[in-house]
């Protein structure tokens, strides 16, 4: 995924470059996909395999994209985004499990940033958003607990889901 983003910036830069000689600046490509998170994953998360996430509203409008980072093992999913610094506006991190949960529950552990939780059926139906503020001063984060449900669950910046209008019965969809 992030090889398709390199190539995809080098060629942008490219017909920049060429468009700047002929000192006309060049069009903008509104079929770009501009909501893309280039220097994400990063840090303890740079091996990560990565993900484009799109939300859907239920009439089929697009709500917003994230890149995620996928945390698929018991220790990715632990770690969570506790080692991160910050989340770009537009990224995240997909938890995977191999079957639905009936109980899940997340926690802001040594967590720097707030966030929004979304838990996600096995169809991909978001079916429960929580919006997790940063840890006030001298707390850890594990005493703020965030219950669900689902297969998925999806963390994104916070209030992200309140800024694209991210609601219960919305779609998403990516690949794994």
């Amino acid at each position: 995924m992030r090889r398709r983003g390199y190539l995809t910036a080098v060629g942008a830069a490219s017909l920049g470059g060429l468009a700047g000689c002929a000192g006309t600046p060049p069009a903008r490509d509104e079929t770009a996909e501009s909501d893309e998170a280039p220097d994400w994953p990063v840090g303890p998360y740079a091996d990560y395999e990565a993900t484009r996430v799109s939300v859907t509203g239920s009439e089929g409008d697009a709500r917003g994209t994230v890149t995620a980072a996928i945390a698929v093992t018991s220790d990715k999913r632990r770690l969570g985004l506790s080692d991160a610094d910050s989340l770009p506006e537009n990224a995240g991190m997909l938890f995977v499990y191999d079957a639905p949960r009936e109980s899940l529950t997340y926690v802001m552990r040594e967590m720097d940033f707030g966030i929004d939780i979304v838990y996600v059926d096995g169809d991909r139906e978001v079916i429960r958003i929580h919006n997790a503020p940063e840890p006030g001063p001298n707390e850890d984060g594990n005493d703020q607990r965030y219950p669900g449900s689902g297969q998925y669950v999806l963390e994104v910046p916070y209030e992200w889901t309140e800024r694209n209008g991210v609601e219960t019965g919305d779609s998403l969809a990516f690949d794994l």
